[in-house]
């Protein structure tokens, strides 16, 4: 009925519909389609159109902590990139729990084009199966299982811990997230290594833990913090931006000074970190960048298209506010044309 009201072929209609006009089907006649589809109130039967082709149009996203407000970057440059021709699906799992096999089963029933997977575990990758394409975010050494979008985590700690020592701090702690991945460990080791090649002590605490909450995280830092202050800890430097915001709450309500008793730092760069009390120093790590690198990749696979160029590496760069004792100056404006 479309390619009636079109005047064209069904074939053309498929092509519009697919979103795969470019160079095969004129301006003029794509217009026509998509005309006669609104006119006719046409709308795409993605099932049918999954079990006619063995895949559908859907993306499925897959990670740990969806509620962590990290992710709303990642989502939109996922989303950004995939365009109208695919659907995201998200595969959300409750709170410090990685997802497993049993998590993504009900979905595979609908054939999705692509899997993007976001800080997996090996056996994690391991259970997937081989037929859909993949691309992993933020997996440090699952390079050789899947391709794969890192961030580079030694400039932003490197940077950090310099920050903080340069501050006079020689005593720093670390608040953990529960979220067991690669990424989380790879953080916690890259800042006890380069504390300790700076000559600083660096300190964690068994409860200094907790799941990507504000709430959770202030808990954590007030059952660490007698011990902490006993060791002469400065510096608290945090797993994420949210878990910072709960120390940053819980030490005001102790009578804590930030940053003149306590300095506080965290990873991610959310947007509310510019605006906390006080403004939060913290390592940035683009969210949004990483899940456009990740989707450009995965429609690659899809479309058996070649890379423009390897997935990228995502250095992190600190951000210095208020909550360390300063503010990283702005850009120089740009000279005058």
């Amino acid at each position: 009925m479309v390619a009636q009201r079109a005047g064209t072929s069904t074939a053309t209609v498929s092509l519009v519909v697919n979103g795969k006009t470019a160079g095969r089907v004129s301006p003029e006649n794509v217009e026509r389609v998509r005309a006669a589809i609104a006119e006719l109130g046409y709308v795409v039967d993605h099932a049918a159109s999954s079990l006619a082709k063995g895949t559908s149009s859907i993306v499925m996203l897959i990670a740990p902590d969806l509620s962590n407000p990290f992710f709303g970057g990642v989502i939109s440059g996922i989303k950004s990139t995939l365009g109208p021709r695919y659907q995201l699906l998200l595969s959300v799992t409750g709170n410090g729990r990685t997802p497993d096999a049993s998590d993504i089963q009900q979905f595979l029933a609908l054939r999705p084009a692509g899997l993007l997977v976001d800080a997996p575990t090996e056996a994690f990758i391991t259970e997937l199966p081989a037929d859909s394409p993949l691309v992993l975010l933020d997996a440090p050494g699952l390079e050789e299982r899947a391709t794969t979008v890192n961030f580079s985590m030694r400039e932003g700690v490197e940077a950090l811990i310099d920050h903080l020592a340069a501050a006079g701090h020689t005593r720093v702690a670390y608040l953990d997230s529960v979220t067991g991945t690669e990424t989380f460990l790879l953080r916690h080791e890259l800042l006890r290594e380069v504390a300790t090649e700076r000559g600083m002590s660096f300190f964690t605490h068994p409860r200094a833990i907790s799941v990507i909450d504000l709430t959770a995280a202030g808990t954590a830092f007030a059952a660490a913090w007698p011990q902490w202050q006993r060791d002469g800890v400065t510096a608290v430097i945090c797993a994420t931006d949210t878990h910072a915001y709960g120390v940053l709450q819980r030490a005001a309500g102790m009578g804590l000074s930030i940053p003149l008793d306590l300095a506080v730092t965290g990873f991610d760069n959310l947007p509310y970190s510019a605006i906390s009390s006080p403004s939060l120093t913290t390592v940035d790590l683009p969210g949004f960048a990483l899940g456009a690198a990740a989707a450009r990749a995965l429609r690659a696979r899809i479309e058996n298209e070649p890379l423009d160029e390897p997935p990228a590496v995502l250095k992190g760069t600190l951000v210095i506010r208020a909550s360390t004792g300063g503010e990283t100056p702005a850009p120089p404006p740009a000279p005058a044309a």
